[in-house]
């Protein structure tokens, strides 16, 4: 016969075990918590203030309402003045800027004259999720930028706006979004494999007690994280190599160059993912908690890295903890390098984040490793 009081005590049992475990407590409370907020103030799908630059050859009163008109769409932060082309080329590339506005030297001259001049709106579309709402609002503008300016004699009789917008799409003129989500999951797959495969490897060798016999041979401890740890870099050069053929064979993503730059951030970000899930095993007392530690680290990544939504729509202070994640580097080289043909030179900021990660996450995972064997 089933009795209350037994089950009663099993649950009290299991409740007091359960709060033994701090970490996983702590998952249970911080987990559903961090999804709300991230969710619900982070993600956003409609991203505004996009950084562009301007090269207005016109500079008279009908360009400055036209740009004025751009910028209140609030898609448009004007945030440079581009002196020429290669300019605008540059600032594009790197990613300074995600859109670019070109206006002809001749463009309020032919308004007046009704030739409908064009202006040329530039977008970084490798991401064609972050610059749909910019490019969608062009039309409007179009039609209403200059109605202030063009009264009496200099009133248009229907037949169309005084100008017309041309949009280039960069890097990806098709808006296909294979193109910008295949690349960014190399830096997904590696992340869940080598930090947790690293962290969970590593614990496991602790519980079983096998770490201690092979501490006690001469092997030291820097040798024991340099073999533990080596395996796992052919792994993810494997997956790396896996992955980039596939997205050349099935989803035709191009690529570009910028082949230095992709090899030397993806040594940066293996070394660095292995190394996190080292500081991990080191941290988790069994392979539950690492695995915890590991889900812990990668749900942020995915979410506000860039790989899944635009990372100019979320606020300034997601932006700030995207910005500390490596997976956000390592998505700008790698999709800079495939798609723009991004070389060192021009990825050089995500490249140094990276080897600062690397450095420091080592560092940490020695300095750990060190006081548990103690």
């Amino acid at each position: 016969m089933i009795s209350g009081t037994r089950i009663l005590a099993i649950m009290i049992k299991e409740l007091l075990q359960l709060s033994r475990d701090r970490l996983t407590y702590a998952m249970i409370l911080v987990m559903p918590v961090m999804q709300l907020m991230l969710f619900g103030y982070a993600i956003n799908t409609d991203p505004r203030h996009l950084p562009t630059v301007v090269l207005d050859e016109d500079r008279t009163t009908l360009s400055r309402s036209v740009l004025a008109a751009l910028g209140n769409t609030g898609y448009f932060d004007f945030t440079a003045e581009a002196a020429s082309h290669a300019a605008i080329d540059a600032a594009i590339e790197s990613g300074a800027a995600q859109l670019a506005v070109v206006i002809p030297h001749d463009f309020s001259r032919r308004v007046v004259k009704g030739d409908a001049p064009r202006i040329l709106v530039e977008a970084d579309a490798s991401d064609p999720t972050a610059v749909g709402s910019a490019l969608g609002s062009l039309g409007g503008v179009a039609e209403a930028a200059l109605d202030h300016d063009l009264q009496g004699p200099l009133a248009r009789d229907g037949g169309g706006g005084p100008f017309e917008i041309v949009v280039h799409r960069r890097y990806n003129p098709e808006n296909i979004t294979a193109f910008n989500i295949v690349p960014g999951l190399l830096g997904i797959v590696l992340s869940m494999t080598l930090v947790m495969m690293t962290a969970l490897a590593v614990t496991r060798e602790h519980e079983r007690g096998t770490m201690e016999s092979l501490l006690a041979t001469p092997v030291r401890p820097i040798e024991v994280m340099i073999g533990k740890l080596a395996p796992y870099v052919g792994i993810g050069v494997i997956q790396t190599v896996l992955i980039l053929g596939l997205a050349r064979l099935l989803f035709g993503v191009p690529f570009e160059g910028g082949w230095a730059a992709l090899a030397l951030g993806t040594a940066l970000f293996i070394t660095g993912s292995l190394a996190l899930g080292f500081l991990f095993s080191t941290l988790a007392r069994s392979q539950l908690q690492a695995m915890q530690m590991s889900i812990f680290y990668i749900l942020p990544s995915i979410l506000l890295s860039g790989f899944m939504f635009p990372f100019r729509g979320m606020p300034d202070w997601a932006q700030v903890l995207g910005t500390a994640i490596p997976v956000t580097h390592f998505l700008r080289v790698v999709r800079g390098s495939l798609l723009k043909g991004a070389d060192l030179a021009q990825t050089w900021p995500s490249l140094a984040a990276l080897g600062v990660f690397v450095v420091v996450v080592t560092a940490l995972a020695m300095a750990r490793y060190r006081t548990t064997l103690d």
